[in-house]
Parts: structure tokens; C-alpha cells; sequence
């Protein structure tokens, strides 16, 4: 089996450097596709990838082909590769918005898995929701998964509008712990701590926090009563989050990263 990692931005290049350790593929099993002469350069010195400037010379050879460019390329890619493919292959595109309807009109190609990853591949921690079409068996299925896992977890949603509701949630959720943990940096500093003993002090907090929530099967609402008592610091602090609506406010992100995914479909 062959696979054909398309973009060698962070994403693609991720999963073709967590795809290459799969039992599923030998060396020099994956190609890679990029158009930028810098990043060719940086490809030509990873040997366990084959890379291509020209998609004429790499999309026939493969039974996997792996799409990872913004959305923005998607109708002039999948033109440009419909007269090189054949319909016993999948793609696994990671475009946010681009529907599964779509990828089949444009490249002809009837198995097509849209899967939705988040940044924390880039560690072998992430989380990739994917859905595909009919056409793909379960068999090629487990196939996808396993791929997909080499990054992370996976898990299979039941229709495309969840890949679109996972952008709001995972996808974009790595940037919402990153904006709450500046905050609190913030003001660690105008509290009088250091940059770094600030740093330090959130991010040991988020490591800690998440470890206990995944260690034990307490809801976040459990924890929060646990370390929250009556008239303490914690609690003056929940209260003030309630008091100014941040809950709605960060469900109101979510949405507003969802919607935006599903405009994006309508765009291409």
C-alpha cells in the first residue's frame, strides 16, 4: 500500500511523519507533494519519504491520497488531479468545509473519507473525527483508522455535520486553552510573578487539571464543586466567570467556529 501525503504544511507533514511509523506501511511508502522549492528541499533530507513537485508523477502509484492544503485550493487541485486517478482509490481530505459531495463531483473518486484532526497531532496527541462515504468498506475503513491513529485518537461520526461541529470543538479547541491560558498568564503577571514562574504556574495547572479529569470518571462539574467550597477563593472565582457569562460566551466560539465551517462547504 501506498500513500500520497498532498501539502507539506504542518498538518501534512504530521501525518506523513506519524503515518510512516505504521505497521501498515513499509519504508518509503509514503510520497509526499509539495509545490514550494524550500519545502522540497526539507523533504529530499527525510529519507523515509519519496517527494514530488508534479502530480502526474505520484498520484497514479497511490491506493491512499492524503489532502492537506487550505480549502481555498480545493476546486483547482481536484480538477487538475480527476484525470489521474481511478475509483479503486481513497482520499482523506482534512479541509475544513470541503463536503464529501464535493471532493466525488470534482475528482470523480466515489471513496472519500473527510476526517477533521486538531493541532495536538503534531505530539501524537490529537483527535481526528472522520465520516466517509458509503463507498469505502469497513475493511479500508480500519485501514483509514489506523492511519489516522498513528497522530493520536480517532473517532468515526456518524454524518458530515459533526465534522463540521468538531471543528468548533476539537479543531479549533487547541487555540481556546491557548487564549484562557494567556489570560491567566496575564495576570500572573499583574500579580507580580515573573514571565517565566507565570508560565510555569498555568501550565502545570492545565497538565495537572487534565490529568485528574482523565484519570478519574468525575464530570468537569464534579471537580468544580470538589475544589470549589463555600465563601473560598475558588468559588469567588467561579462565580465571577458566571457573573460575566463566560460559559455561553466560550459555547458562542464554538458555534461561531462550526458556522464557519459550514459556510465554508457553501464557498467551495
Amino acid at each position: 500500500m501506498k500513500v500520497l501525503v498532498i501539502g507539506a504544511g504542518n498538518m501534512g507533514l504530521t501525518y506523513a511523519e506519524g503515518m510512516s511509523k505504521s505497521k501498515l506501511l513499509k519504508k518509503r511508502n509514503i510520497m509526499v507533494l509539495d509545490t514550494s522549492e524550500e519545502k522540497l528541499e526539507e523533504l529530499n533530507k527525510m529519507a523515509h519519504f519519496d517527494a514530488f513537485s508534479e502530480l502526474k508523477d505520484c498520484v497514479p502509484q497511490a491506493d491512499i491520497i492524503f489532502i492537506a492544503v487550505k480549502p481555498y485550493h480545493a476546486e483547482s487541485l481536484f480538477k487538475a488531479i480527476n484525470p489521474l486517478v481511478n475509483p479503486g482509490q481513497i482520499i482523506i481530505s482534512i479541509m475544513a468545509g470541503v463536503t464529501i459531495d464535493n471532493i466525488k463531483l470534482l475528482t470523480g473518486i466515489p471513496k472519500i473519507v473527510r476526517a477533521m484532526p486538531n493541532l495536538p497531532a503534531k505530539i501524537g496527541k490529537g483527535l481526528t473525527s472522520f465520516v466517509a462515504s458509503k463507498d469505502v468498506s469497513k475493511i479500508e475503513l480500519l485501514t483509514v483508522e489506523s492511519l489516522l491513529d498513528t497522530t493520536g485518537k480517532s473517532i468515526q461520526v456518524s454524518n458530515e455535520g459533526l465534522i463540521d461541529a468538531s471543528t468548533g470543538i476539537s479543531g479549533s479547541g487547541p487555540a481556546y486553552v491557548f487564549y484562557f491560558m494567556q489570560s491567566m498568564m496575564e495576570a500572573a503577571l499583574q500579580m507580580g510573578f515573573s514571565k517565566n514562574d507565570s508560565t510555569v504556574l498555568v501550565s502545570q495547572t492545565f497538565t495537572g487539571a487534565i490529568e485528574l479529569f482523565n484519570q478519574s470518571n468525575l464530570s468537569p462539574n464534579s471537580w468544580m464543586d470538589m475544589v470549589a467550597s463555600k465563601g473560598g477563593t475558588t468559588r469567588a472565582a467561579l462565580d465571577s466567570m458566571q457573573g460575566n457569562n463566560v460559559n455561553e460566551l466560550i459555547k458562542d466560539a464554538a458555534f461561531a467556529a462550526f458556522n464557519r465551517a459550514v459556510e465554508l462547504g457553501k464557498e467551495h
